[in-house]
């Protein structure tokens, strides 16, 4: 056993370093940083402001614009991306001829990435609208924000499928034998039988729902941008400009610390409640 363990240490060592030293020291040392205004560059000296970048932060409109943008498109990618993943996971776990054909080509849009997809939707919405009279998507606040979901929604609901699918799988056979020979149809089955047992499925996929579309950076900077009067700019590119446009270093900091909190508390939450739901197989 001693010996195991030994063993174990050595596998986990260096993954364990590296995320200390990736992941721990830099989140540490950032929030260090927020607690100054610095531009970012060693030959200007930072000076120490105490909890003034956190006071401005609150009070930043811009900011705050762009925190309502990014719930109100998280509420309702992480409802479209799993209703759609789920649906996905229910048709190609029947009886469908092309069902892993049909799983690869719904997975293939998550390896694509989301830069590259931004881009290839952007003529979509953009030039194409434009040509059949929809007008460009990618101009107007409101359609613009429906274009990210619209994308974020086809990269993930496939995503999200595989844990589906994997839940659908577990399901012992027996239950569903019983729950026919006792006239339970299809959607007494479903309801009654595998959604309870898929709410371990059901935490972990609004679980990378949730982050994933919080955090959301790549597609809305390659299909949007930041747009006009800054119609489109979510939490993360918001946090990106500060920094690294404005050279605001310390008060960008602030806001990612503010951003990390808010990820925190609500998938807590989010983990906590469907947790309790879950039911033991």
């Amino acid at each position: 056993m001693k010996i195991k363990k030994r063993w174990y240490a050595l596998f986990t060592a260096p993954l364990m370093i590296t995320f200390f030293v990736v992941v721990i020291i830099p989140f540490f040392i950032g929030i260090g940083y927020s607690f100054v205004e610095w531009d970012g560059f060693a030959k200007h000296a930072a000076s120490f402001v105490g909890m003034s970048n956190y006071k401005s932060v609150l009070g930043d409109r811009q900011f705050v614009n762009a925190a309502v943008r990014t719930t109100i498109f998280t509420v309702i990618s992480v409802l479209t991306v799993n209703v759609l993943g789920l649906f996905f996971a229910l048709l190609v776990t029947t009886g469908l001829k092309v069902k892993n054909f049909a799983r690869t080509m719904l997975f293939l849009p998550y390896l694509i990435g989301g830069l590259i997809l931004g881009y290839i939707w952007k003529s979509v919405f953009s030039e194409f609208f434009l040509s059949v009279g929809f007008g460009n998507w990618l101009t107007d606040s409101t359609k613009s924000i429906i274009a990210m979901i619209v994308v974020t929604t086809w990269q993930l609901a496939g995503y999200v499928m595989i844990v589906y699918i994997t839940g659908i799988m577990a399901i012992p056979d027996d239950v569903m034998e019983a729950a026919a020979i006792d006239g339970a149809n299809y959607f007494q089955t479903l309801l009654s039988i595998k959604f309870p047992l898929l709410m371990p499925s059901f935490t972990i996929c609004l679980f990378l729902a949730l982050s994933n579309c919080f955090k959301i950076y790549d597609v809305n900077v390659s299909l949007t941008g930041e747009g006009a009067n800054f119609q489109s700019e979510m939490f993360s590119l918001n946090i990106y400009n500060e920094i690294f446009s404005l050279s605001n270093f310390g008060y960008g900091q602030a806001k990612a610390i503010i951003f990390f909190l808010i990820i925190a508390i609500v998938t807590f939450v989010q983990v906590s409640i469907t947790k309790k739901r879950e039911v033991a197989m």
